[in-house]
């Protein structure tokens, strides 16, 4: 099976078959072979808490259904009796996370006085898998993922939560987020968007041709393999690319070693194919032109995941955009170290609900790059 899948790239894609299978880029396990989407719910509970990452108060959580009768999980969480509403944060969160990575960062916005929306990327969390291999990340379309989360804001959160609306998305969320925002002119005020997935780093090949090959192999009817990585594993801190905080690292293994149905594994070529057609899709010059609403870009100086330099170009690209870098932070900056994360948050109270002022005049020693109109 593998050597058909070179042969078919042709002779000016071997070389680069070979570089990918280097670094892992397929990974066939052929026990779980052959492989079609299907719908397979995990979990018949709702939330999840664990004692260090308690289920925070003042919630609600549930099922709906979306458009192609896929089961999507969503939660809803309100600010202390009390304190004064000051809008909702819908947060958009990124590949193989669930609503219960984002607990801390729930207690965190309803101690600001919003109100938090979230709701579980179909084929993971707590929402509907879309393989007979939970494991295996898939998606058929990113357009489905804007499909689900339209439902959700028009459904569950123009009609029960308050406004003013804004959006917290973290690296594939805030593609999600980039691709939704056209549509969402006048109905959400800003958004922060934390290390966006816009180009992979450190690896041999451009975005374009790993759609090319990824493109191949599902033309091949291979989509179903996983493009890098395998079957979820707890991997040692040491080596992990997205916190340097021991602490909170713990805390997010020690969920999913609670719910292994939480999690997943590797992407499969498909998604890593789907990924692709959405950032061509976002970084198209027409396309940005039509982003409109006020967004602030919060890059990680050391972020080993996603490029940080393609995220500035993006930012300073948009005329409704603007840039911050935190030096020294990994990939998910709102499960790394005190130092970073509080930086992140004075970003985002500076922003949100925010005013026009240059950022380094309301967050002392965040750098700004750009002024964003209201």
């Amino acid at each position: 099976m593998r050597s058909s899948a070179f042969t078919f790239c042709g002779g000016g894609c071997r070389k680069a078959c070979r570089t990918a299978r280097r670094y892992g880029v397929f990974r066939d396990l052929r026990s779980d072979f052959p492989e079609e989407p299907q719908n397979v719910a995990m979990s018949t509970d709702i939330l999840f808490g664990t004692p260090g990452n308690p289920v925070p108060p003042h919630g609600n959580a549930g099922h709906f259904e979306a458009a192609d009768g896929a089961r999507i999980r969503h939660a809803r969480f309100r600010p202390a009796p009390g304190v004064v509403n000051k809008g909702t944060v819908l947060v958009l969160q990124g590949r193989n996370e669930c609503i219960e990575k984002y607990f801390e960062t729930i207690g965190d916005l309803t101690g600001r006085g919003f109100t938090v929306a979230m709701a579980d990327w179909r084929g993971q969390g707590g929402s509907q898998r879309l393989l007979r291999n939970p494991q295996r990340g898939y998606v058929r379309s990113f357009d489905d993922y804007v499909r689900d989360f339209e439902r959700f804001f028009q459904e569950h959160v123009l009609d029960d939560c308050d406004g003013p609306y804004y959006m917290l998305g973290h690296s594939t969320g805030a593609l999600i987020a980039l691709l939704a925002a056209p549509a969402l002119t006048n109905r959400v005020r800003r958004m922060v968007l934390a290390a966006p997935f816009l180009a992979v780093q450190g690896f041999p090949f451009s975005m374009r041709n790993i759609r090319r090959i990824t493109g191949a192999l599902r033309m091949m009817g291979l989509g179903w393999l996983y493009a890098t990585g395998g079957p979820r594993r707890r991997l040692p801190f040491a080596t992990n690319p997205l916190t340097s905080d021991l602490t909170r690292f713990e805390r997010n293994a020690d969920l999913i070693d609670a719910q292994p149905s939480l999690a997943m594994g590797g992407p499969t070529a498909t998604w890593v194919n789907r990924v692709c057609i959405a950032v061509e899709q976002v970084t198209e010059p027409d396309f940005m032109a039509r982003i409109q609403i006020p967004i602030l870009f919060v890059a990680a100086g050391a972020d080993t995941v996603v490029s940080t330099a393609t995220i500035e170009r993006y930012a300073r690209g948009l005329r409704s955009g603007a840039v911050v870098t935190i030096d020294g932070a990994r990939h998910e900056l709102l499960q790394e170290a005190d130092l970073y994360r509080e930086q992140f948050l004075a970003a985002f109270d500076a922003f949100i609900p925010g005013s026009d002022a240059v950022f380094a005049e309301t967050a002392p020693g965040i750098p700004a790059e750009a002024e964003v109109p209201a």
